[in-house]
């Protein structure tokens, strides 16, 4: 539960869950809607992933990350919080503009153009 508790005590960490709320991303599309460099995206979803919040599978190179659905089971009203408080960070309504756009223009740099 303490590292569960240290992963969600972080902004970047909650914004990054935010997105991954929405559906499974990939890391280039987190860096990108959340405007962080790779070494500090891969920072904290490690931090994310370790904690048991996040799952991640690779495609070749390209690492993919979803709501591990074993942390949704096992602490269900901490996700049930986290679906209800995360649309009250200030960042929230733009990070969800930046998902969006991102989504749309399919701006993943490690799919095939």
């Amino acid at each position: 539960m303490i590292d569960i508790l240290k992963a969600l005590a972080d902004e970047t960490r909650l914004r990054i869950v935010s997105q991954i709320l929405n559906g499974e991303m990939c890391v280039c599309e987190i860096e990108a809607c959340l405007h962080l460099t790779q070494s500090n995206a891969s920072r904290h979803l490690t931090v994310l992933r370790k904690a048991g919040i996040l799952d991640c599978y690779k495609k070749a190179q390209w690492a993919y990350f979803k709501m591990s659905e074993q942390f949704i089971a096992e602490h269900r009203e901490l996700y049930d919080y986290l679906l209800e408080e995360i649309p009250k960070l200030p960042s929230y309504q733009e990070d969800l503009s930046n998902y969006r756009r991102c989504k749309e223009a399919d701006m993943c740099s490690c799919k095939p153009k």
